[in-house]
């Protein structure tokens, strides 16, 4: 997987403890997904699942049967995401000294339309976990109505920009 770890400029936000990155996926409850719509950038914000094993981070989000995001899908499935949490404004002395604190990730990947019925059970199951940290079972039946997108990411970056002067600066 590619590290875009690499690319960030202030380095000393970048965040590579997996422990961290797990608080980061498991905090964060939207995914922000950008895709190609022939020329135009279409991103929307939807809630999202995952699965990191080993190096392998995956995200698994849903929708309707038909519509604009399952075509632009299977149109082209190369995607970009971002997701935040921790994002808390603050003030300072001088206007530069303003800023906002957060946790993000950001990357790239490679969608696709769950069509194995036991891997698109599964996914729902990992959403529902990801949303509420409970467990939950689907049928197949109530996994009919949807379709579920999987994302299987090729590269990301993970940073982390604490308030200045606490504890984590």
């Amino acid at each position: 997987m590619e590290n875009f770890n690499n690319g960030i400029t202030r380095r000393e936000r970048a965040v590579t403890d997996r422990e961290e990155i797990v608080r980061i996926l498991d905090k964060c409850q939207v995914i922000h997904i950008g895709m190609l719509d022939g020329e135009e950038v279409y991103v929307i914000p939807m809630n999202y699942g995952y699965v990191l094993e080993e190096d392998q981070l995956t995200f698994y989000v849903h929708g309707a049967k038909k519509g604009r995001k399952m075509d632009v899908v299977m149109a082209n499935p190369k995607v970009s995401f971002e997701m935040e949490c921790d994002v808390n404004p603050f003030s300072g002395k001088t206007a530069c000294q303003y800023g906002t604190s957060y946790s993000c990730i950001m990357g790239k990947g490679i969608a696709s339309i769950v069509e194995n019925p036991e891997e698109k059970l599964g996914a729902l199951s990992v959403m529902m976990k990801t949303q509420t940290g409970k467990e939950f079972t689907f049928t197949e039946k109530m996994a009919s109505i949807v379709n579920v997108i999987k994302i299987e990411v090729t590269g990301y970056s993970v940073k982390k920009r604490p308030v200045p002067g606490t504890q984590e600066s």
